[in-house]
């Protein structure tokens, strides 16, 4: 039997393949690749299988199946017996989930505490010091992979004076708030404001937020526009795919003024136009 275009098949599974791809970006947050989530899937939903078993089924070379086993035992995902074939199986997926949670949050904290070490040593070694009066020119930084991008913008609520804006889809607050985005914000203490479409699947990602900070984004603004704004100094946006998949994320972060004033206008437009969000 052929199997529709919407539909991807694994071995003799056949699996929605929209619900697959949010699956994979979700999962792609916490830094599994492409590979490593379709061998998570697919042991997930058939159970235990063998190394030879799953590289037939997910269309992956042998020798690449031990390695992204390997990984995923490594990230305390997938368990193996000790009998021959050694047959592997993932752990249940809230299990799993609170695994990958806890390991990003401990990454975090030791990335926080590093911080304040790697800038006094780097402050020991001299260096050329530029005495020019010159004003400080325009940047432009692009970010490529989830981990680059989380940190770049945990580096501009740490460093923000005033205020944070953020614009995103109902998906792109999913991966904010799974990331601890939002609890940056709360213990930054600094004003900020999110817009955002929201619906009951996202609804609890704001239960403890100050309502008056939120407010519901019009279903007619495109779901692939999210940027952040700091302090009116720097601007992070998003750059997706032409299938709006987004298989791996993309950013630029700039100065440059004029790019920042228009993402500050078109925030401000839509932040005076819409109402509060009713996020209880």
């Amino acid at each position: 039997m052929e199997i529709a275009s919407s539909m991807l098949q694994l071995g003799n599974f056949p699996v929605d393949k929209a619900n697959y791809d949010e699956i994979k970006d979700y999962f792609g947050t916490f830094g599994l690749t492409p590979n490593q989530v379709k061998v998570f899937f697919y042991l997930g939903k058939v159970g235990q299988r063998s190394a030879s078993d799953i590289a037939k089924a997910v269309d992956v070379p042998r020798s690449e199946t031990y390695h992204l086993l390997t990984a995923l035992q490594n990230k305390g995902i997938v368990s193996a017996t000790f009998e021959h074939p050694i047959k592997f199986s993932t752990v249940p997926i809230q299990d799993a989930i609170h695994v990958l949670v806890s390991a990003e949050t401990e990454r975090l904290k030791k990335l926080k505490k590093s911080g304040p070490i790697l800038e006094e040593l780097w402050e020991k070694i001299p260096g050329f010091v530029d005495d020019s009066d010159d004003e400080p020119e325009e940047k432009f930084q692009v970010l490529q992979g989830g981990n680059q991008v989380n940190s770049k913008i945990f580096d501009m609520i740490l460093n923000s004076k005033n205020e944070c804006r953020i614009l995103g889809s109902e998906k792109d607050m999913m991966k904010f708030y799974h990331a601890s985005v939002f609890e940056a914000l709360e213990e930054r203490a600094i004003d900020y404001k999110i817009l955002s479409p929201i619906s009951k699947k996202s609804q609890y990602i704001f239960e403890n937020m100050d309502d008056t900070k939120i407010k519901e984004l019009c279903s007619t603004v495109k779901d692939n526009l999210c940027f952040l704004i700091k302090d009116n100094d720097e601007v992070l946006f998003f750059i997706k795919n032409s299938t709006g998949n987004n298989k791996e994320m993309r950013a630029i972060c700039t100065n440059s003024e004029t790019i920042i004033y228009s993402k500050s206008l078109l925030f401000n437009n839509y932040w005076s136009n819409e109402s509060t969000g009713d996020t209880k």
